[in-house]
């Protein structure tokens, strides 16, 4: 470019989302100063920055969400701008603060916008005052039990009690009855306390079997505000998203502009600027209703990227340099569909528990529309204590079902040994029939996924791919300078699995 956006750039995160700022900083010629805790000291994004730092030991507190620790290094290695990412810091308005007063520009939006977005209730005002369509339910916090149950009758059962400072399924609880109300709102406030240190709590009517869908919004400094269409994440665990895709199956061009035009008018009533996603339940009639807004670059960014051309996160520096959206972006259309598999270090055959341990063998599919976004490689050990995603596998295709297909081979070809991955519970996902009808809430993996038996075929080709791998490292071959020495062999890491069992059904 002919004039450099910034100095330098402080990734303020770790993992797969921040080698992916990492790239999108060499697109724009500027260096970049990686930060990272102890227990990511081999890290790839670590190696892949211009520069690295250790800012602490690994619990995040006195790492990753050390703000003092984060801008003093910022300061010191010159650099002029903070990219948080997701996760961490990514929400916390006292980080743009910080930036703000140390004249560091912060790649996301303004403080005041993240707080207000960031507090549920007062959220749900704003847009009461603007004509966002809400759920029915409370528009402040409820005073006493009284007014949970005035609400309650109001909107009428099952009612849904929700953490005002928060998100994730925290201080979440669904209620069908009335003689059960009191007790979840206490549970609810107890875990909300714990999770985000506010124990205000809310109540608003519960929609069964939604969809979930979001919106893209960029919005500059210079009057432009934009939507670059939807994101359907319906396929969730614990509220959790898991698979994502675009363009989803269940909007006409009619409700996708609806939905689009009130996303745009929620960044705008809140002065947002850069790029933040709208989030929305979509019923079976038809209506939508406000859910909440995610003030930073989403973890599914990829497949809007995929249908759009647009690089979201260059225009978040962009932006973030006082530039106006790009061209490109103001004139995207939607062509073909993709679709995004979280990649989870977990055990999707034991209540999904966190998996850990040595990456001893990794390899990524490739092919004509397929995307990895990773921060993982063979040798790397996986801990405990940060979230469990590591990677994101992306697929395109000019039609959804060529594109479920694609993502099937593509996890297939996606050998990672040495630790339990939810790779196999993506496959059988995908491979649902109503899955594959469009038929996808959020209740989907409840009703459909419970009980799913091992599937012999996928531990198969593990074993064909841990095998290989043996071979290759006894054979002193390239592979054995990334395969890790480890007491247990590949076959091992795999974990149980038994032919005959599957053979006698």
């Amino acid at each position: 470019m002919s004039e450099k956006l910034f100095n330098r750039i402080l990734v303020a995160n770790r993992g797969e989302i921040a080698v992916r700022i990492i790239n999108a900083c060499r697109l724009l010629d500027i260096p970049t100063l990686a930060i990272y805790s102890t227990a990511d000291k081999d890290s790839v994004h670590a190696r892949l920055a211009d520069e690295a730092i250790e800012i602490g030991p690994p619990p995040p507190g006195e790492s990753y969400l050390a703000i003092d620790k984060i801008i003093e290094a910022a300061k010191t290695h010159d650099c002029d701008a903070i990219h948080p990412g997701y996760g961490f810091l990514a929400e916390n308005p006292l980080f743009p603060e910080a930036c703000e007063k140390t004249d560091l520009a912060f790649i996301g939006p303004p403080s005041g916008a993240m707080r207000l977005m960031g507090n549920k209730i007062a959220s749900r005002i704003k847009m009461a005052e603007v004509g966002v369509p809400l759920i029915p339910g409370m528009q402040a916090a409820g005073d006493d039990i009284e007014s949970f149950h005035r609400a309650a009758e109001a909107a009428g059962y099952p009612v849904l009690i929700k953490a005002a400072a928060g998100g994730g399924g925290k201080g979440m609880r669904i209620v069908h009855k009335a003689d059960d109300l009191q007790s979840s709102v206490e549970a609810a406030m107890r875990e909300s306390k714990k999770a985000f240190g506010d124990d205000t709590v809310y109540l608003e009517k519960y929609i069964q079997d939604p969809r979930h869908i979001e919106i893209q919004v960029l919005a500059d400094h210079h009057g432009n505000t934009i939507h670059l269409f939807e994101r359907e994440c319906s396929i969730q665990r614990r509220h959790q998203k898991i698979i994502e895709e675009t363009p989803s199956v269940a909007l006409t061009p009619e409700a996708r502009a609806r939905m689009g035009e009130a996303a745009v008018k929620v960044a705008e009533a809140v002065d947002y600027k850069n790029a933040g996603t709208v989030e929305f339940l979509f019923d079976k009639e038809g209506n939508f209703y406000f859910l909440e807004m995610n003030t930073r670059v989403q973890v599914e960014h990829p497949v809007t990227e995929m249908v759009t051309g647009v690089d979201l996160v260059v225009e978040q520096i962009k932006i973030a340099a006082g530039r106006e959206i790009s061209e490109y972006a103001r004139t995207a259309v939607q062509r073909g569909h993709a679709i995004e598999c979280r990649i989870y270090a977990e055990d999707a055959d034991n209540n999904f528990l966190p998996s850990s341990g040595e990456i001893v063998y990794y390899q990524e599919p490739s092919g004509p529309g397929i995307r990895v976004d990773s921060g993982v490689r063979s040798g790397i050990v996986v801990g405990v204590d940060y979230d469990p995603i590591l990677a994101k596998l992306i697929v395109y295709a000019p039609t959804r079902d060529l594109a479920i297909s694609k993502m099937i081979k593509a996890l297939k070809d996606y050998p990672i040994l040495g630790i339990k991955t939810s790779r196999k519970f993506m496959i059988d996902v995908l491979s649902h029939e109503k899955f594959k009808a469009g038929l996808t809430y959020t209740s989907f993996i409840e009703e459909h996924m419970s009980g799913i038996q091992p599937d012999f075929e996928a531990v198969l080709e593990l074993a064909v791919a841990a095998s290989s791998a043996a071979l290759a490292a006894d054979q002193g071959s390239p592979t054995k300078t990334t395969v890790s020495t480890v007491q247990n062999s590949p076959w091992q890491s795999i974990g149980p699995w038994e032919i005959g069992a599957r053979i006698s059904r």
